[in-house]
Parts: structure tokens; sequence; C-alpha cells
């Protein structure tokens, strides 16, 4: 079982140091033109460990591939050590706090006390560390490093690129008993000839905490009488919407973690990403999906070509090393949802001869048994297919069928919607035939031909409304063979995979199939164990990619996909035109009510409360419709 370190303070998460307590994790904050990692804890002798990383995606190193993105590290014995009587001061920490910025309060043993807070500047290439000295008695200190110091440079494709920190402490820190002194430390990278001026500390807080308040509390609040949910829920719209960075090519969010900075994907970016931003009304978050959308767009040919699973480099490169993973089929079910849920008409005629090029690129990697073929999926042959065809692309082929018929009629187009729609028909039929599969006497469905073992998408036909096979997909999802503590495991275990592989999107994906078929009552126990885990135990705040692999990096993708487990799960919301949208009214078992605050669909702002006596949505903050829980969808207009 994993350890509690972290409790809830109002709408932050606080680790009180206990006696003897030894952990170390690190969190990623992001804006638009740097990234950070902060690795942080407790050593084994009490004192503090802080590290850090600093990534600058339009900083491109060489060769321009993928992970180009010109990084430093700031290791502990580099950073400018607190100086009393000519030696270094250690900090012995009391509590972290995070609240989208993390904050570290210490002790010492000279008679003052420390906090420190970190974030990343939200509009310009800047990490950026408070520090507030307390004194508990006249003191007299230093820093070990002088206030501007060049750590290190590098060549590019854009020039030299050098690293710079900052601090703005004078030579000496003269204090009186009870008074306090803050200085500002900055760590910054550019090319050379090109320094930066030095932005203001305080101000630079400001602007984060104003752009955590416009992504955390001006859009999709969630309510209900669980805390945990209700926080996890926040953070993951913050780590969701922070992760755009600035790029040749305009915003692109990108997973970070690490590792993908400045390009975007067609699952990550179209398909999780891109619906989740629209239902935001987050000006920044729908312009970055926008872009995403328009710029895979260029390789849209008369000729069919598969599209490149990934635009890189600033849009300067592509990666297309696995093949045709279905991408077609990722843009064509999440742009659908995405124009839907944004109920602008404009930009879904913008955007529609994409999506059709999309459903005819699909119909065109038909098999004779009328699945929808693909070279891979969104694994990258992590995990074997037959290399002809799998269930994940036949399944967002589905969805994305379905959506973009009601987009479709709400164009004016019914002669396309009614051929999707019948298309969406005969696949459905297809998965069922071609899938449908008794694995370990659970009537559920294989992953692709001649690999009878079971896998975390087996939850994806019922993400789409394909429920034939429901109960006995959600009792072998939830079975010893998969789930785990961790969550879906992507294979079974098998004489042929020994593997502890756990990805979080496809645990997202399966905890919002369960609700969506009405399945809530078994599921929320589980959704709530994930939110303690990933909220307050050894990996925290927000949901990962993946384990063993990435080491459970907090990739942004994932967390907007744990957003859609409320938005789409647990209220069951669905577009059903530009101008309308349904939901299920139902509280699962385990939750006594709860509330959706200003979500964004079809162009307005609802307010969606459930609980023991009804529902009641309110648009624009009139009360619009209300009724009794029946367990039935109901439709609301504009």
């Amino acid at each position: 079982m994993s350890q509690q370190y972290w409790n809830i303070k109002d709408d932050s998460i606080q680790w009180d140091i206990l006696p003897d307590q030894v952990h170390q994790d690190d969190i990623e904050m992001s804006g638009l033109y740097c990234d950070s990692v902060t690795a942080y804890g407790v050593k084994e002798d009490g004192s503090l460990s802080l590290a850090q990383i600093f990534f600058f995606p339009m900083l491109r190193t060489i060769p321009n591939d993928t992970h180009a993105t010109f990084w430093f590290r700031v290791p502990q014995e580099q950073r400018a050590e607190i100086i009393k009587d000519g030696s270094p001061v250690t900090e012995y920490p009391t509590s972290f706090n995070f609240d989208g910025t993390l904050k570290v309060k210490c002790r010492t043993n000279e008679n003052f006390t420390t906090e420190r807070k970190f974030f990343t500047a939200t509009d310009s290439a800047f990490g950026i560390e408070i520090t507030t000295i307390w004194a508990e008695e006249d003191l007299e200190l230093s820093l070990s490093h002088p206030g501007n110091r060049t750590h290190s440079y590098s060549r590019g494709t854009k020039g030299v690129y050098v690293c710079k920190i900052y601090h703005d402490a004078p030579e000496a820190i003269r204090l009186s008993k009870g008074e306090s002194f803050t200085y500002t430390t900055y760590c910054t990278a550019f090319i050379s000839g090109k320094e930066q001026p030095l932005p203001n500390g305080a101000n630079e807080l400001k602007k984060r905490q104003k752009r955590i308040q416009e992504l955390c509390d001006d859009n999709l609040v969630l309510e209900t009488d669980n805390k945990e949910l209700d926080l996890m829920t926040r953070f993951a719209k913050l780590r969701a919407g922070e992760s755009i960075f600035e790029t040749l090519s305009g915003k692109y969010q990108s997973p970070g973690g690490q590792t993908y900075y400045a390009a975007i994907w067609c699952n990550d970016q179209a398909e999780y990403v891109g619906p989740h931003a629209a239902m935001t009304g987050d000006s920044i978050s729908i312009e970055a999906a926008l872009n995403a959308y328009t710029t895979f767009t260029s390789f849209m040919s008369d000729t069919y070509h598969r599209l490149p699973s990934s635009i890189i480099a600033e849009g300067l490169d592509i990666w297309e090393g696995a093949g045709d993973r279905g991408d077609a089929a990722m843009y064509l079910y999440g742009g659908s949802l995405f124009c839907l849920y944004l109920g602008d008409e404009e930009v879904a005629r913008k955007m529609y001869p994409a999506l059709k090029w999309c459903a005819e690129y699909c119909e065109r990697q038909k098999s004779p048994e009328g699945v929808i073929c693909s070279d891979s999926d969104e694994l990258e042959g992590r995990f074997p297919t037959d290399g002809k065809a799998n269930l994940s692309t036949s399944c967002l082929c589905y969805g994305g069928l379905t959506f973009a018929a009601k987009l479709a009629d709400s164009l004016g187009d019914p002669e396309t919607a009614n051929i999707y729609r019948n298309r969406a028909l005969e696949l459905e039929k297809a998965i069922e035939t071609y899938f449908g599969a008794n694995l370990h006497g659970f009537n559920t469905y294989r992953y692709s031909k001649g690999f009878d073992t079971l896998r975390a998408w087996i939850c994806l036909p019922l993400c789409m409304g394909i429920n034939t096979r429901a109960k006995e997909t959600l009792d072998a999802m939830l079975s010893s063979y998969l789930w785990t503590e961790e969550g879906m495991l992507s294979c079974e275990h098998s004489e042929e995979n020994l593997s502890d592989t756990i990805w979080d999107r496809a645990t997202l994906y399966g905890m919002k199939c369960a609700f969506l078929c009405g399945a809530g009552d078994i599921m929320t126990a589980p959704l709530l164990r994930y939110c303690h885990k990933r909220l307050v135990c050894d990996r925290v705040p927000y949901a990962v990619e993946a384990y063993p692999e990435g080491a459970k990096r907090q990739l942004s993708a994932e967390s907007a996909l744990f957003v859609r487990v409320i938005t789409e799960g647990l209220f069951a919301i669905q577009p059903e035109s530009l101008n309308s949208f349904s939901f299920i009214p139902a509280l699962p078992k385990g939750i006594g009510k709860m509330t959706l605050k200003k979500v964004r669909i079809s162009g307005s702002c609802y307010d969606i409360s459930v609980c023991t006596d009804g529902w009641e949505v309110s648009e624009n903050g009139k009360i619009s419709a209300s009724g009794k829980m029946l367990g039935e969808r109901v439709v609301i207009s504009k």
C-alpha cells in the first residue's frame, strides 16, 4: 500500500514532516517560455533535499528532434547557499505545500527560519524562487554565490545558449531579532547576445497566481462531498492548462515530462486535450487546441497518406516512426468533440474539411472484415498487435463518426451525416464480429487477432457507446488479471508478458466508461482510491503517464483525461449539436452530491447540479432546466 505523506489544506496539499520521515519527489510547473521540474524532499539526516531542472522549448538542440529541448540542471551543491559565520547553513524542512506553487518551510540550527516559493514565470523564460528569512536573533548572513553568474553554455540550432542564475540579495543580509528579508533567485537561458531583462519576482508570483485562478477557479469547478476528488480535479485542470508553450508555429499544448516540448501528437493533443480545452472556455487553451488541429491539416492531401504521429521541433519537423497509429481516427474523434463542445459555427466550418478527410482516410483503411486497419496504436508497439487492425483504432473511428455525424447535421449537411451514421453502424457490427471474444470466461474483446490476452483498452467500446459486452468487460477490467493498486495493467500477466506496466490514460478511459454505461456504483470506490493515491501519497498531485517506463512522468494530457472522467464520465456529458448537449443525472454510490460549475458547452456557460432530490441546470446564471433523477439522458438546448 502507498504511504500517505500529504493532507488537504484548503485548495492545496501540505506535507508536515514527521520525525524520521525520509521521502523525495518532484513536481513540474510550466509557463509559455520555460518549464521547471523541482525535486524536493527530506534526506536521512532530516535535511532539505532540493534540485531543479529548467527546460526552454524554443531553444532547440542538435539534432532538432522530438527530445531536443534545451535544458540545464541546478543540483543542490550548485545552489546559492545561505552562509553564516563563513559556513553554509543546513536547512531542515518542516513542511511542503503545493497550491500551484511549491512552498518549503525550514528551520535551521542558527536561529532563523526560511520559506522558499518555487514557480515558473507565466510569460517569460525564467524559473523563479522567492526566499524569505525570519530572524530569531540579530543576524548577519550572505549567499555563497554572487547575484549574477553564468551557469553554463551550449550550442544549439539558434546559436549559443547561455544559462544564467541571478539573485537580488545584497552582499550582506543584516537582520535584527523579529525582522525578515526576502530575495529572489532567477534561472534562465537565452541566445548569446539576447539576454532578457530581469523580471520582478513579486509581480511574477501575482501572474502565476492569476493564471492558477483562470485555470482552476474560472472554469469547470467541481464541488462534491469528497474533497480529494474536488482537489484532484482542480490540479488536473492546472496541469493540462499550464503546459502550453510558445513556438515558431504558435502556441503548442505539449505533454512535458522532461521530454516532450514544442510538439503536438494526434493522441495527446487532438484526442485527449482538445475536447477538454473547449469545455474550459480558457482562451489560451482553446488557441493552443485550434493550433494543433490546424497544424495537422497541412498533411491532409488527396493522396490520403497517413498523418504523422507528431509534429515536432516547433512545427519544423515530424515524427512517424510507428507508422499509422490510427492517427486519423484520433483526430476525427477528438476534433469532432472539440467543435461540438466549442459551439462556434465559424470554427466548426473551418475544421469540417479536415474531419471529413479523416473520415475518408479511415474508410480507405477498412479491412474486408469491416474494421479499420492501422500499423500500431498510441502505445507505438510497446505491446504487440498484429500490425493490421486493433481495437483502439476501430473504436476511435466509431466514436469519431458518431460525433462527426452530429456536427454535419449542425452544419446543414444531412447527407454526410447519414453516411457517417451508416458507417458507424456497420463498424459497430464489425467490431463485435472481429474483436468480440471470450477471454478467461469474460465475454469481452480481444485487442487484435492472435493476441488473446486481456488488454486495458477493452474499455474503449464502452467509452464510445458500444455496450453489447459492457457488464463482462467491466468485470474483466476490475478483475485481478488487469486491475491493480496503480490502476489497470496495459496487458494482463501471461507466460509471454510478465510486465507490470500501467498507463494512466487507459485507466482513466476505463473509469470514464464505467460511469458512462451506468456502472458508476462499482467504479466510484476505485476512482476515489486513485485520487487518494495520486493526490496525497508518494507521487503527487497529478495523473501520470506510465510506470515503470517514464517513472510516472506527470504528462499534461493525462490530467486532461482525468477532468474528462468527471465531465464525460461522472456527469456523462456529451454534445448533441453545436447548440445542445446531454447528460445523465445520477449519483453513484459513494458520492452524495455533485455540482459542476462554469462548464462551457455549445457557446454557453452552465452549472450542473445533482443531488438526492434531483438535478438542476443553470445557463449563464439562470435556471434553465430541472427534474428528478430517473437515470436517463437529458438533453439541454440553448
